[in-house]
């Protein structure tokens, strides 16, 4: 398998059936926790930033490799996304099934101007790009749960 097949389908997991980005957010979670435990919010927005990077130039290899935009398989940018929804809060197994559920719900929904963003910015860079802005959003909400609510 191509690395950049690899990476963007986070080993295979986008290749399921059903729920593509749902299993890929799923699968980032015990790396989430694992990221936290070693170096807290830092080393979460870091892992986002690098997977960011690494997701923008395989899901542009992928994109030009079989022509479609945004196919489901790919989930790099969803790993991206709930990584840093998760930076909002420590580890805590509440936190992350409440950050879980948020980050799929700003991710489906796509308030604006992240559905703005899906629309409008192409390859792979627009493939990661919606799904930072909804872990932007997940992860305000998650904070503000957490501080308030929790």
């Amino acid at each position: 398998m191509h690395p950049a097949h690899l990476l963007a389908t986070w080993f295979g997991i986008g290749l399921l059936p059903k729920a593509p980005g749902t299993w890929g957010s799923l699968a980032a979670l015990p790396f989430a926790w694992l990221l936290s435990l070693w170096g807290g919010p830092i080393a979460l927005i870091s892992g986002a930033f690098l997977v960011f990077l690494g997701g923008v130039w395989a899901a542009q290899c992928l994109e030009n490799a079989n022509g479609l935009k945004d196919p489901g398989y790919i989930v790099i940018d969803e790993v991206a996304g709930q990584w840093l929804t998760l930076a909002a809060v420590p580890a805590d197994p509440l936190l992350y099934a409440v950050g879980f559920v948020l980050f799929r719900i700003m991710d489906i929904a796509k308030p604006w101007p992240i559905n703005w963003l899906d629309r409008n910015v192409a390859g792979g860079f627009g493939v990661m790009l919606d799904d930072i802005g909804a872990g932007a959003y997940a992860g305000i909400a998650l904070y503000l749960i957490a501080e308030y609510l929790l």
